[in-house]
């Protein structure tokens, strides 16, 4: 299967230029995707234009990753309804390192083929353009008309919008445009990929290639991702769904796949995995048997979860989601790290107790009756116990007279207290 027939079983293409398939089989292509280093670390957003690059690769091809340096300084006003704050060059250099760590988890860029992955920072080609030779070797040859004619400007100037639009972000497109330019003389590229409100940037960035060089590039755009109950793809209450584990635990990570409806997991099984047609046709027959068993989202969970941690990490959030959801033990919550440990006991009631009180031992009853104040009365908390109600760390405690000390606690700091099989408190020595 093409590069292109790939993508298009997968649902990945939105828009493309005539003449690029032929252009792939005639000789091996660069091709950019542009990335913005706001951050020290990709989201989930990012990830299909990723992907494009990584089959792109596996077709024998040349991904080239662009760290918008120098365009993460003005903003992309495509979709946005207002400017973005803008980065210094050592934020910048250093979010840079970063993803670039990430992304060899994708991409070759180390090996000695000719389609290794490069990075390149528009910032080192941008900084010493001055603004005369700006004007001089680029604007001269894009006409505003063309330039108003973009959806991205007009929207951002019509009647609706409230902010209109800086002169920084109106040349954003001839920014972008100069991107393509300099890796079509430097690279040799001839092919830019982005999301499909990037349309017109990239196309401008063609149309200056065939205006000032005579030579042919070319565009290829896949569709914005979105959630079948229409909110935005990647973004859960906390904010985005990072690929750095200090911003989203993998169990928190693997629950986001875990949690997708059937129709937003058999279209998120095609773009965000490597599983062949055959073998997801397979699921997605299999999964409309027997639907309620969720046999589609446990498999993209899981690939998505092995490609961006590990197989460790996946296998954790496995264990871990059964810590809420079915039968564990003390065993299994001590084996959690505290980070996934506080995500799977997110918005548990918490109580703080003084660490203190567990050196010399405290009395169950005066603990979650009086220190912690889990339960209104101590007769009531007796009746619990009496009546087997009363689960310490995922372990059914029929003593009332049990003394909890230090050794009871969860990385020497937590006690998981349970009432019946759905009401849970966490106790915090601190």
């Amino acid at each position: 299967m093409s590069f292109i027939e790939e993508l298009q079983w997968r649902g990945m293409i939105h828009d493309m230029m005539p003449g690029i398939e032929e252009q792939l089989e005639k000789e091996l292509t660069s091709a950019y995707v542009g990335i913005d280093p706001t951050a020290d670390s990709l989201h989930i957003g990012h990830l299909v234009g990723v992907m494009m690059l990584k089959h792109f690769q596996v077709a024998g091809h040349k991904p080239i990753v662009l760290v918008g340096g120098a365009t993460g300084m003005i903003g992309d006003p495509s979709g946005k309804s207002q400017e973005r704050n803008l980065l210094d060059e050592a934020t910048l250099r250093h979010n840079q390192e970063c993803l670039r760590n990430q992304l060899s988890g994708f991409l070759d860029f180390d090996s000695d083929a000719d389609n290794a992955a490069e990075m390149v920072n528009n910032y080192d080609w941008m900084k010493d353009f001055s603004f005369l030779d700006f004007i001089r070797d680029i604007g001269k040859h894009i006409t505003v008309n063309y330039m108003m004619s973009k959806d991205s400007v007009k929207k951002r100037l019509s009647a609706d919008s409230k902010t209109g639009m800086s002169f920084t972000e109106f040349t954003y497109q001839l920014v972008q445009g100069t991107d393509f330019l300099e890796l079509y003389k430097s690279k040799n590229c001839k092919l830019q990929m982005g999301g499909s409100d990037q349309w017109g940037n990239i196309t401008t960035g063609t149309e200056l290639i065939r205006r000032k060089e005579g030579g042919q590039a070319w565009a290829i755009t896949c569709p914005l991702i979105t959630k079948a109950d229409g909110g935005k793809f990647g973004k859960t209450e906390s904010g985005n769904i990072w690929l750095d584990p200090k911003y989203t635990s993998p169990y928190k990570f693997y629950q986001f796949w875990l949690n997708t409806s059937d129709e937003d997991a058999e279209k998120y099984i095609k773009i965000f995995t490597l599983i062949s047609r055959e073998e997801v046709e397979a699921l997605v027959a299999e999964h409309k048997e027997e639907p309620h068993l969720r046999k589609l989202q446990q498999r993209l969970a899981k690939e998505v979860t092995i490609m961006i941690h590990s197989e460790a990490d996946y296998e954790m959030a496995v264990e871990a989601s059964q810590i809420l959801f079915g039968r564990a033990t003390a065993d299994a919550l001590r084996k959690l790290d505290e980070d996934t440990f506080l995500s799977v006991f997110e918005g548990v009631p918490q109580f703080n107790v003084d660490k203190s009180e567990f050196e010399n031992g405290v009395d169950v009853v005066e603990l979650l009756a009086v220190k912690a104040e889990v339960f209104p009365s101590k007769g009531e908390l007796r009746r619990l116990f009496k009546g087997n109600a009363i689960s310490l760390n995922k372990e059914k405690e029929p003593n009332a007279e049990l003394v909890v000390t230090k050794e009871h606690l969860i990385a020497d700091k937590y006690l998981l207290v349970q009432k019946g099989k759905k009401n849970y408190f966490l106790i915090v020595a601190c």
